[in-house]
């Protein structure tokens, strides 16, 4: 019985069954969005409501511009990093006001 798993066992890498879902739109090639229950809302973020913050991150050889991105219908504790560029062909709209970040201009003398 030495190295032979029980069935159903349950661990933390064991796969789980939710449950079938509706496909609202085909986002990628092989990505989807789903009717997801309540339980279930904070899988998929939704639309980004507001830029919080700007960061540029130097590695040895290129620099990686990052935005913090406030989510609707989540708390701002939970905004993440997100790539720039990404969010800029995503979601333009973002980008059109520059009021959306509340950090005042640089000024060099």
């Amino acid at each position: 019985m030495k190295g032979v798993m029980r069935f159903c066992k349950r661990s933390k890498l064991s796969p789980r069954y939710i449950g079938p879902f509706e496909v609202l739109k085909l986002v990628g090639d092989v990505a989807y969005e789903l009717a997801l229950p309540l339980g279930l809302s904070g899988v998929h973020p939704e639309e980004p409501i507001a830029i919080l913050d700007r960061e540029v991150r130097k590695l040895r050889s290129k620099e990686i511009a990052s935005i913090k991105v406030q989510w609707k219908d989540q708390p701002v504790e939970e905004s993440t990093w997100e790539s720039e560029v990404e969010m800029k062909e995503r979601y333009p709209h973002l980008f059109t006001n520059s009021s959306t970040l509340s950090r005042p201009p640089l000024f060099f003398i």
